[in-house]
């Protein structure tokens, strides 16, 4: 597939979609906004929806008044390790919850320009509809897993897939044909289970395959004919986003570190446990930039824990919002805010 033909493609859609309109709509950019209505009246339980899960809620004797509107700040699509719920906000309130059945993770989930919801729950993948409809499943095979994946193109969806060996695939949705499958490195000195593997990979708009191995502590960068052309060595990394300025944006799990390392390695501009005032990260699975430059931490706590949930950070480490509210909120492991530029279906447009 070429995939500079696939993203002009689309650029020119929306150019078109401009021209022919005669206008240009401000949220043009932001698909998702659209879609946000379909959520308020969904059904309370799907066809197939498993029952909300028992949560403990943390008692919250943090007095902080945090900066920022809480959750009237952003709307946004939440989901964390622990509690199988995806979960959508809108005007300061959760407007939508679906729960997946019991076992396994939420690790990576995404809500596309159509509204539907894709995401991995360890051993299969889903896409739901606002309706709370399954329009898509992915089982994995018997001893694999899979943490990772992203949309691609408007009918595919890319999947890493841990295992003995582990997989990259590129899958078509019709029908879940592997247009494109890679077998990554096992490292059997410190290899641990297969669930160590990944977290969080990603195509790049370049069409390159950034792989992080959260065990090895490895982060390769494949071109289309899978040669590695870039690799960075540091511990625990959860997740590697390639930024708009070439850069890479590493969260470091339970190291509790963001690292932005540019192409030579080096540390350009970062976030460490404790260099927040009044704000400890513990488990920092997910970061993601926005395009005004800001950083968003999601910060995952001990079991039962309440540290804040997630922060966004400036340039110059200004803390401009803060979530923190486990009344309607689990820990964190990922979140994406639904009022960013950029259509989820082209890799690298949304910097996540």
């Amino acid at each position: 597939m070429n995939f500079a033909k696939f993203v002009s493609a689309g650029a020119m859609a929306i150019v078109s979609a401009i021209l022919i309109s005669g206008c240009a709509d401000p949220d043009f950019r932001r698909p998702i906004l659209s879609h946000l209505g379909e959520f308020e009246n969904a059904p309370d339980i799907g066809p197939g929806e498993s029952p909300m899960p028992t949560r403990t809620v943390p008692t919250n004797s943090v007095t902080t008044t945090w900066p920022g509107k809480g959750l009237a700040e952003h709307p946004f699509l939440y989901y964390g390790e622990g509690n199988n719920v995806l979960y959508v906000v809108n005007n300061g309130r959760v407007i939508w919850r679906y729960a997946l059945p019991p076992g396994g993770e939420i690790d990576d989930a995404w809500m596309l320009s159509d509204g539907n919801i894709i995401c991995t729950k360890m051993t299969a993948c889903y896409e739901i509809t606002p309706q709370k409809k399954i329009v898509w499943t992915y089982n994995c095979p018997t001893n694999t897993q899979i943490h990772a994946l992203q949309p691609f193109g408007p009918n595919r969806v890319m999947v890493v897939q841990n295992g003995l060996p582990p997989h990259l695939y590129l899958l078509n949705k019709v029908d879940n044909s592997k247009v494109v499958s890679h077998e990554l490195p096992v490292y059997t000195n410190t290899i641990k289970s297969i669930h160590t593997q990944f977290r969080n990979c990603r195509v790049t708009s370049q069409g390159t395959y950034i792989i992080a191995n959260l065990d090895h502590g490895l982060i390769n960068e494949y071109d289309q004919n899978w040669h590695v052309i870039w690799s960075y060595k540091t511990d625990k990394p959860w997740s590697a986003v390639r930024l708009r300025n070439g850069n890479t944006l590493i969260p470091g799990d339970n190291l509790g570190y963001v690292h932005e390392v540019n192409r030579q390695g080096k540390i350009v501009w970062g976030i460490e446990s404790n260099s927040i005032p009044g704000i400890v990260l513990h488990d920092v699975q997910t970061a993601s930039r926005l395009a005004n430059g800001d950083t968003i931490i999601c910060n995952r706590g001990p079991k039962n824990s309440d540290p804040p949930q997630v922060i966004e950070v400036t340039r110059r480490k200004k803390v401009v919002w803060v979530l923190q509210d486990y009344e309607n909120l689990p820990a964190c492991t990922g979140i994406q805010l639904l009022d960013e530029p950029g259509t989820p279906e082209n890799p690298g447009e949304l910097q996540r």
